[in-house]
């Protein structure tokens, strides 16, 4: 079972290098070759899109989105108008698609982003992470069905296959299950709330006032009542 350090991400003792500039954790790294050669086998190509991201990257992310660096979207993915939002919707439309710095499932090295990257070179695209990729007609949709089909055989499953007001459906994230699962029943609001009072996160009195809706909504993804 990995640390509190681990699962804020503020430690990576836990992973192993994979497809560098990757890691993951070791037993997640291994079921990960396996399937990937399985799916390869079948004709679908699996890489590695994002894997582990500690908690000083998540917290450039946000700190980005927060200041209009980086565009927000609504939960269907149409982009918003950063100077309209208050600062509760800014904290909404960034949740929607980012998590909060210690909150990633990213950090556990259970999590990876995937794709088809021939499949996207086919289509002489540049990979963008938007449903219309991994949808009919996408360049990654093979891949969609494939996993649809076969990942519960190697331990993974899609923990955003579907929106239900917290977290985007999100068709290109796996995580490995077994394990996944355990750190989920880790995590504590206390200690969450402690590491984002001591980081150099922007609209942190905005965070700290809605933390408890924000670890139900979005970091277990529970979504709307």
């Amino acid at each position: 079972m990995i640390t509190t350090g681990q699962w804020l991400g503020q430690n990576s003792d836990h992973l192993l290098p994979i497809e560098p500039p990757h890691k993951l954790e070791a037993q997640t790294c291994q079921q990960f070759l396996i399937m990937q050669q399985a799916a390869g086998q079948a004709g679908v190509n699996i890489s590695i899109a994002s894997s582990h991201r500690d908690f000083s990257r998540q917290l450039g992310i946000w700190n980005q989105k927060w200041q209009g660096l980086k565009p927000l979207y609504s939960p269907q993915g149409a982009v918003l108008k950063f100077h309209t939002l208050s600062e509760e919707q800014k904290l909404h439309a960034i949740l929607t698609w980012s998590a909060l710095p210690g909150a990633s499932r990213h950090h556990w090295g259970t999590d990876l982003d995937i794709y088809d990257p021939q499949a996207i070179k086919r289509c002489g695209q540049t990979l963008q992470l938007v449903s219309e990729e991994y949808a009919p007609g996408g360049p990654c949709h093979q891949l969609a069905l494939w996993l649809i089909d076969n990942a519960q055989d190697y331990g993974f499953y899609l923990p955003y296959a579907q929106y239900a007001g917290g977290v985007a459906a999100e068709p290109w994230h796996i995580s490995y299950r077994p394990l996944a699962l355990k750190i989920e029943q880790q995590l504590q609001l206390k200690s969450l709330q402690s590491v984002i009072e001591l980081a150099d996160i922007k609209g942190k009195s905005c965070i700290l006032n809605n933390l408890e809706m924000i670890f139900l909504r979005y970091t277990l993804n529970k979504g709307t009542p």
